[in-house]
C-alpha cells in the first residue's frame, strides 16, 4: 500500500506577512469595522464588546463616545502588552484610534443612511464587524477589549476565540435592556451572535494559514 502522506516539498507553508501587508490590513480592517458600527448606530442598535460597553456608559456619563471607547480599552491595552507583547498592544491602540477616526467620517459621507429594518442593520452591521476583525486577527492585531481576552483564552486555555467573545458580548447586550427597547436589544443580540459565528468559523489556527 502506498503512503498518502505528501512529500515535504508538497506541504504548503504560509509566507509571513510583510509590513506593508500588515499596514494595509490594519487600514482595511478598521475601515470595515467602523462601517459596520456606523450601520448599527444609524439604526440605534446596541452592539457588543467594549464599543457596546462604552455606549452603555455614555448613557450616564457626559463624555464623547470616542473618548469613552479609548478609556474603556486602556486596561486591555496594558493586558495585551504584558501577555502578548507591546508590539501587539501598539497595533491594538492604533486600530482603536483608526476605528474612531473612520467613524467620524461616515456621517459626512453617508448622511442619509437610514436602514428600514433594525434586524437587517443588526445582521449586516455585525457581518461587517466580524469580517473586519478577522482581517485584523490574521495580521496579529485586534481592537482591544474583549478581542484581547478572547485571543488570550484561545491561546492560553485552548478555548475558541469566537465563542469566548460571544459570551462576553451577550453579557453586554443583556445589560442594554436598561437603556434600549426590548426589540432593539433582541435585534442586537441576533447581530452579536452572527458576528461571533463568523469569527468562530473562520479564525482557527492550524486550519487557516496566513498568520
Amino acid at each position: 500500500m502506498t503512503s498518502t502522506t505528501p512529500p515535504p516539498s508538497a506541504v504548503h507553508t504560509a509566507a509571513p506577512h510583510t509590513r506593508v501587508e500588515d499596514a494595509l490590513a490594519l487600514l482595511i480592517g478598521t475601515f470595515v469595522v467602523s462601517l459596520g458600527l456606523h450601520l448599527l448606530r444609524s439604526a440605534e442598535l446596541v452592539t457588543g464588546g467594549t464599543a457596546g460597553l462604552s455606549l452603555l456608559i455614555d448613557q450616564v456619563v457626559p463624555i464623547p463616545f470616542a473618548w469613552l471607547f479609548l478609556l474603556v480599552n486602556v486596561p486591555f491595552f496594558l493586558l495585551g502588552g504584558i501577555l502578548k507583547g507591546w508590539a501587539f498592544a501598539a497595533k491594538t491602540v492604533l486600530g482603536v484610534g483608526l476605528v474612531s477616526a473612520f467613524s467620524a467620517l461616515h456621517p459626512h459621507a453617508l448622511p442619509d443612511l437610514h436602514p428600514g429594518s433594525a434586524l437587517y442593520a443588526a445582521v449586516a452591521g455585525n457581518l461587517l464587524c466580524g469580517i473586519g476583525m478577522l482581517i485584523l486577527f490574521r495580521h496579529g492585531s485586534s481592537l482591544g477589549g474583549f478581542n484581547v481576552m478572547a485571543l488570550l483564552a484561545q491561546e492560553r486555555l485552548g478555548l475558541n476565540a469566537g465563542y469566548v467573545q460571544m459570551c462576553l458580548d451577550v453579557a453586554v447586550v443583556l445589560g442594554a435592556f436598561a437603556v434600549a427597547s426590548p426589540t432593539l436589544v433582541l435585534c442586537s443580540a441576533v447581530g452579536a451572535v452572527v458576528m461571533n459565528i463568523v469569527i468562530a468559523l473562520n479564525h482557527r489556527p492550524g486550519r487557516y494559514l496566513g498568520m
